[in-house]
């Protein structure tokens, strides 16, 4: 009797343990979970924790929760002149309504991926097809991005469950067999801007030459002008002051100007003069006065 009471013990026990196995499930924080009742959403969107359910009856499904990535595939897009651009992009999308997701892909993320890969082509298609060249290199490609990414959100939350939370542009090149031509284009391009700018340099530095040239010859003139009115004030003062010196003493004054023509007259070792003893200019070697009247006897 011991035996068969414990033998149902432990039966009890283990069908106590199954029934809590079976009963109990947990949701981690990286999950959402949704409630089956052969195939039939009961209770959508549970969120993380410890739950119930019914055995056999209730089936659970698992969801990530977390941020996905989506890599697309190199894709060839025309802009709104025709040109071809070579263009590969990414889509971040997150499970938010795990019941609708279940619905429309079964909780299949890679069928869910094939959903979402053909509407960001086709939206980004639309956004290089409305625009040229030029303006998807030059202008904030987040505002070029921003409408596509907001109405592929509104779509998918209602069809699929999913949040296109970000879409972003990893490479823009144009394409092997017209990238040489654009370069050669953009290159004889540059050399032309450069060449006018050469020429507007140059026609610049003659015009500032020209005016430095006609800034210096009035300098000149100017100078030379007051050069000369310095000089004539410089001449005219001095005969003033020798005409004052030639009335206070004429004597004097002749015999100065005489020392100073002997020391201009033989400056130079080697200055030589032929002129006659009796001349006027040695009239002071003649006599101290300079009269020749008084040195005679």
């Amino acid at each position: 009797m011991v035996n068969n009471r414990a033998l149902g013990i432990v039966a009890l026990l283990a069908v106590g343990a199954w029934l809590a196995s079976a009963s109990l499930y947990v949701v981690t924080e990286t999950q959402r979970a949704i409630k089956l009742r052969f195939g039939e959403v009961v209770e959508s969107d549970i969120q993380p924790g410890l739950h119930f359910k019914w055995p056999v009856l209730n089936t659970v499904r698992y969801f990530d929760a977390r941020v996905q990535t989506l890599e697309s595939t190199e894709s060839r897009f025309l802009t709104a002149r025709r040109n071809a651009l070579i263009v590969d992009s990414y889509v971040k999308w997150q499970v938010v309504d795990p019941s609708l997701f279940y619905q429309a892909t079964r909780g299949d993320p890679a069928r869910a991926e094939n959903l979402i890969a053909p509407r960001v082509d086709e939206s980004l298609r639309n956004a290089f097809g409305s625009r040229e060249v030029n303006k998807i290199i030059s202008e904030d490609r987040n505002e070029m991005l921003q409408k596509p990414q907001q109405t592929l959100d509104e779509e998918l939350r209602d069809e699929v469950g999913v949040a296109i939370l970000d879409i972003r542009l990893k490479r823009v090149e144009l394409p092997q067999e017209v990238r040489q031509a654009v370069f050669e284009r953009m290159r004889t391009e540059r050399y032309a801007e450069a060449r006018q700018y050469r020429a507007q340099g140059q026609e610049q530095a003659e015009r500032i030459r020209a005016r430095a040239d006609r800034e210096r010859q009035v300098k000149l003139a100017e100078a030379r002008e007051k050069a000369e009115t310095l000089r004539g004030q410089g001449d005219a003062e001095a005969a003033h002051i020798y005409a004052n010196a030639y009335q206070q003493d004429e004597d004097f004054f002749n015999f100065y100007r005489s020392l100073e023509a002997y020391r201009n007259s033989f400056d130079k070792g080697d200055d030589m003069l032929l002129l006659s003893p009796d001349s006027e200019f040695f009239r002071y070697f003649r006599s101290a006065d300079g009269n020749d009247d008084a040195s005679q006897p």
